[in-house]
Formats: C-alpha cells, sequence, structure tokens
C-alpha cells in the first residue's frame, strides 16, 4: 500500500492557483495532488500506471488506485517479482506504509472480495454490512439495499428472480408496501451472502462450458469450468430480462440471443479458448447452419464465428440450474388491450396499409407483418408501426408514465414503437402538459440588477411584459398568454395568442396604445421576441427605453412572474374538464385580478388606476382559487425570508 498515494504527483505550476485555500490572513496552494478534488483519483491512477506499465504487462503485479497485488504461485517468485517492484517504487521515488502491506499470504482481501486457494467470494465486511441491514421503509432504503447486494449479483443464481419484489417497490407506479413477498426476498439475499457463496477463478486451458437458457420473460447463462476435483465449477452467473420487442421473439431465436449476450459478457474469458455452448433447444444448431437467415441471426451468426466452440444439445430436465435464470416474472409496457386497439386500427389506417404493401414488393423493405401486426425493424429491434391514430396517444402513454423530458419520452417510445417524425410529435405533447408546466418552474440565481430599474412613482410609466406558455392548444390555435402588468398600479392585462413572436408582442402592445398610450420603459426577459430587430425598432420609434433582465434571473421581471405562478394553478383548476378550453376563463380572471386588494399597494390595481371601485358581478369561486394562490405563494415566500434570516443570524 502506497503512502499518502496522491501526495507523490506534482501538481504542474500553472495549475497550483487552482488548488488555492484560505485560512485567516493568509492563502495557500498545493505542491502535491491534493485529496479532495474530483480529478484527484484519475490523476493518480494515470500516474500509478505510467510508472509499472512495464511490470503490468508483464504480469508481475495488479494496481488499484494506491493498492499494489503481485500474484505468485510460489514464495521463491513471490520474492522475486516483490524485488522488481521495489526496485521500480524506489527509482521514482514511492513511499510504501509497511504498517499496511502483506507478504507471501495466501489469501488476500481485494476491492471487496477474498481471493485464496482458487476461488474468489465477498469479504467478511462487505457481507456484514448486508446482515445488519435493517428492514427497508422507505423507497430509497430499498435502493440503497439493492445496490449493496447487486455488487455481488455475480455470486448469486437467479438474482433478478429473487430481488424482484424488492426492484418493483422502486418504481414510480407501485405503492410501498413491505409485505411477506418483499420480507422473504429481503431475508434470502441477506442470507446468500453472508454465506459467503464461492465461485471459481477462470483459468486458462482448462474445461470451460457456457450453459445458457431462454424464455419470454428473460435469459440467462452459467460459465463453467473443470475445477482439480473433475467437477464442474461455477465462473460466473448472468441474469436478463427480455425487452418488450424480445420478448415477441420465437423460442430459437429467443435461445440465439441468450448465446450471444452470454459471449458479449463472458468475451474475456472465451476468446482463445475452445469451449461448449450447452443448451436445450435443439433447434439452435440447425439454425445456425441455414444459408439463408433472416437480418437479425445472420448478424448474431457473424458475431458468433469469432469463437472457438461447439454446440451440445441437452434436455431441458438437465438445465434446471440455467433455467431458473431465464424465467422470472417482467412488467411489460403493451398490454393485450393495447395490441389487439393497436391492431385494428392498422387495419383501418391508410398509411400502415401503404407501408404493409411494401413487403412483398421490396426485399430491402425493414417492414414485415408478425401476428398480423405490421413492424419495423430498427436497429436490432422489432418495433409495432402505431397508426397515425393513435401516435399521439402513444406518446401521451409513454410520457406520463413519469413526465419524462423529451429525450426520455422518446427514448421509452422507441423501445417498443416506430412513430415517424417522432421527436417532433414528443415536444408537441410534452408542451402541452399541464402538470409539466405547472411542475417545471423556471429557476435562477437570486442575484439583483448591477444597474437598477428606477421606481415607478406614476401609473402607466413602466410596463413589465412577458409570455407565458405553452398550453393546451385551443380551437383558435391559443398556445401562450401574453402578460402586460403595470408597475405602479399592478394593473395586469393579459391577451391570449397563438405564439411568441415579434408580431404577437407589438400586437398586444398597440392594443394598449389605443388606451394608455406609451409607457416610459417595458421591462422584459431576453426571449426572441423581445431581442429582435422589430421589436427594438418599435420601442426606438415610440420613445420607449426597454430594459432586458439577466438570462436565467426570473425574479428580475418579478411583477409578471408573480403574476404567472398564480395564474396557471388556477386556469389548471378551471379547465380540468376541457384542458383546450383555458382561454374561455382568461377575461373573468383579469377582472378579478384587477378589483382584488394587493398587498403591496394596499389598494385594488383598479382603483388605484381609476381612482373607483370596479363594477364587477361577483364570481367567488375564481375569486377564491385566486385569493387561495395568493396566499400559498405568500406562505413560501415569508418561509424563504425566514431560512436567508436564519442563516444570517448563524453569521453573526
Amino acid at each position: 500500500d502506497l503512502k499518502n498515494g496522491f501526495f507523490h504527483v506534482e501538481v504542474n505550476e500553472d495549475c497550483k492557483h487552482f488548488t488555492s485555500f484560505v485560512v485567516p490572513d493568509l492563502q495557500f496552494e498545493f505542491n502535491k495532488v491534493p485529496f479532495g478534488l474530483s480529478t484527484s483519483p484519475s490523476v493518480f491512477q494515470r500516474y500509478v500506471y505510467s510508472i509499472f506499465r512495464e511490470l503490468m504487462r508483464k504480469g508481475i503485479v495488479i494496481i488499484y488506485m494506491d493498492d499494489l497485488i503481485i500474484p505468485a504461485k510460489d514464495e521463491d517468485e513471490g520474492i522475486e517479482k516483490l524485488k522488481k517492484v521495489f526496485e521500480v517504487a524506489s527509482k521514482y521515488g514511492l513511499e510504501i506504509k509497511f504498517k499496511k502491506c502483506q507478504f507471501l499470504r495466501r489469501k488476500v482481501e481485494f476491492l471487496g472480495h477474498v481471493v485464496e486457494n482458487g476461488t474468489v467470494r465477498p469479504s467478511v465486511a462487505k457481507t456484514i454490512a448486508v446482515k445488519k441491514f435493517p428492514v427497508p421503509t422507505t423507497v430509497k432504503q430499498v435502493q440503497s439495499f439493492l445496490g449493496l447486494t447487486g455488487y455481488f449479483r455475480k455470486f448469486i443464481p437467479a438474482y433478478s428472480k429473487i430481488a424482484k419484489p424488492l426492484s418493483d417497490l422502486i418504481r414510480s407506479d407501485n405503492p410501498f408496501v413491505f409485505e411477506q413477498p418483499q420480507i422473504e426476498a429481503f431475508e434470502k439475499l441477506k442470507k446468500l451472502l453472508t454465506e459467503s457463496p464461492v465461485l471459481s477463478i477462470f483459468q486458462q486451458g482448462k474445461t470451460t462450458e457456457l450453459h445458457t437458457d431462454a424464455s419470454q420473460q428473460g435469459y440467462g447463462a452459467v460459465l463453467l469450468q473443470e475445477a482439480e476435483d473433475g467437477k464442474l465449477h461455477p465462473v460466473q452467473y448472468m441474469s436478463k430480462k427480455t425487452t418488450p420487442a424480445e420478448e415477441k421473439y420465437s423460442s430459437y431465436e429467443l435461445e440465439v440471443l441468450a448465446v450471444v449476450n452470454a459471449l458479449r459478457k463472458f468475451r474475456t474469458y472465451l476468446m482463445g479458448n475452445h469451449f461448449k455452448i450447452i443448451t436445450d433447444c435443439s433447434a439452435f444448431q440447425r439454425t445456425m447452419d441455414k444459408k439463408d437467415l433472416v437480418t437479425r441471426i445472420a448478424r448474431w451468426a457473424l458475431l458468433l464465428e469469432e469463437f472457438d466452440y461447439e454446440i451440445v444439445h441437452r434436455s431441458g430436465q438437465r438445465m434446471q440450474h440455467v433455467d431458473a435464470l431465464s424465467r422470472y416474472p417482467v412488467a411489460i409496457i403493451t398490454s393485450d388491450t393495447l395490441t389487439a386497439r393497436l391492431k385494428r386500427a392498422q387495419q383501418e389506417d391508410e398509411y400502415t396499409q401503404s407501408l404493409r404493401s411494401m413487403i412483398g414488393s421490396n426485399n430491402d423493405s425493414d417492414f414485415f407483418d408478425k401476428n398480423e401486426i405490421l413492424y419495423k425493424y430498427v436497429d436490432g429491434r422489432e418495433l409495432i408501426v402505431v397508426p397515425r391514430d393513435m401516435q399521439t396517444e402513444i406518446i401521451k402513454l409513454a410520457h406520463e408514465k413519469g413526465h419524462f423530458s423529451a429525450a426520455k419520452t422518446e427514448g421509452v417510445v422507441k423501445q417498443e414503437f416506430f412513430i415517424p417524425n417522432l421527436s417532433k410529435q414528443v415536444q408537441n405533447v410534452i408542451v402541452n402538459c399541464v402538470p409539466c408546466i405547472l411542475t417545471n418552474k423556471k429557476s435562477g440565481k437570486k442575484d439583483g440588477f448591477l444597474n437598477p430599474i428606477p421606481k415607478e412613482d406614476v401609473p402607466l410609466s413602466t410596463y413589465h411584459v412577458d409570455f407565458i406558455g405553452p398550453l393546451p392548444s385551443t380551437n383558435k390555435k391559443y398556445q401562450h398568454i401574453h402578460t402586460i402588468v403595470d408597475g405602479f398600479t399592478k394593473f395586469t392585462c393579459l391577451y391570449p395568442v397563438k405564439s411568441t413572436s415579434a408580431e404577437d408582442a407589438l400586437d398586444k402592445l398597440k392594443v394598449q396604445q389605443k388606451t394608455f398610450g406609451n409607457p416610459k420603459r417595458i421591462i422584459t426577459d431576453r426571449g426572441s421576441a423581445f431581442t429582435s430587430k422589430a421589436f427594438g425598432d418599435y420601442c426606438t420609434n415610440e420613445n420607449i427605453q426597454h430594459f432586458q433582465i439577466s438570462t436565467g434571473v426570473p425574479r428580475g421581471n418579478g411583477q409578471v412572474e408573480r403574476i404567472h405562478r398564480t395564474l396557471i394553478p388556477v386556469l389548471t383548476r378551471l379547465s380540468i374538464a376541457d384542458s383546450t378550453k383555458w382561454f374561455k376563463f382568461v377575461d373573468p380572471l383579469q377582472r378579478i385580478l384587477n378589483s382584488t386588494f394587493n398587498r403591496s399597494t394596499k389598494w385594488s390595481p383598479f382603483e388605484l388606476l381609476i381612482g373607483v371601485n370596479m363594477r364587477n358581478k361577483e364570481d367567488l369561486h375564481l375569486r377564491y382559487l385566486l385569493m387561495e394562490e395568493m396566499m400559498e405563494e405568500l406562505q413560501e415566500q415569508r418561509g424563504e425570508l425566514r431560512q436567508d434570516a436564519k442563516k444570517n443570524i448563524q453569521k453573526m
């Protein structure tokens, strides 16, 4: 073990200022790589590799960070290799912490594993952590436990099957219920790991077998080698769920898939070695010997050609050890009902029928029929072609599983379905998703302006202007609201608009101009409408000062932001029956906003502007919703102020 590993590496003179730290009246810089920097481990690893590169290439030493392992067959070889390591360490000035060194040991603990007499098993420290793990009471605790046990999944046959009752709990669509199935899985995993299961270490030249099996739910494999006792011992296990597309494969395709993925998993062991592939699929060999293979199987066959193997068929009764790895329940995305609807919709959809007609006439077509459903083969996956009438529904179904981002929603859809122009359609769905609009609030730094905007002293001298949206598209194609707030009276004007273009912004300002004339100044963010030449020319021609707030600091235009924070939740509640009818509530909301008492001015905006109370047909429901949202905002602001006060007190 190297002493103070990072301190062996010099910091480049040009980089020392990045390590600077301050103490009272003094400032220091590190001359050696310090502990605590995110780049220190990788820098140190490269440094040690560069020193011991030649010894590592010859197999004399194995290195991870500051831990050095010197493998040897006997004491004489061990001492000889140790001398070479010491010579290199001395040459480069590496210090070794002898208190932590172990010499000529037959059992060693390395990276959480105990290596002894040709076997490898979990270290005692790791298994004790599993044994003492408390019964999880939250999803986060379940995730922590699965992270700990998953570290040793290669030691446990059918790990995925055993852990499924627990892994199901961390899905967002499942309630957290820790009952008998979860308790049994929890205790079984702890028991299996604390009993220190043993796998053999792979050795070149030994008789090697790869046992595979597959089912619609998953596929598994076991890599085995003959030990000195003449029996086959496991080297490593593999267990994997099938994807929704893979579930639709035929039985022999799944068997080939299991072999291919096992070869990818154990490639470092099997390349250059002769081994047997043991499978219970009698059609496997015949499939590989065919001259005309479907594209997917042909690609897999090419991958198999780089290995030196022979195929042996064995009955299913003799393959129970690997069969268990492949058969465990899996949650699928497409339900039988949805599949049936897709099938019917495809038959009625002209677009789908036109694609289906290409199958017979074009041999290179990636489209094909399977169980009377049209599929497209894309990057090794069979995707259902979604008819036009169901495309938006499918995207919504994928998005609403967790209200994912556009990229993630697109990825979920692509796991099972083919939809042309998917990115554009996903974007259209997400911009009309009300829950996403409500939760994805803009945020930014709390820094103020370097050049403060003058305070208003008369009505209609300063306009705070912004757009909000996109909202669900209406029959009039409205998707946004253009908001104008008078900085002095807080009088608010709300205009449903079709876009956030400069034309729409200027059109509404001209409507304001007809009644109120021009303001002295307009405050906006740096949206494209407000940074455009047309908007700038308008302000110049009308002799209006235009202030733009800093990017990422929406509170710089806080007056209009505050209106928006109140407006969207209220509109959502009012239009919950039909989200495309939100625009019908904009005018009554504007009236109530302008006739409601304002905490900062102590007057209603209308009364402060006109001098009399607004005559208005009272809508108690609307007023209640607005007041409720305003009170929630007040409580939130009060909480933030108290947190700031608490921090300031602690600094005193």
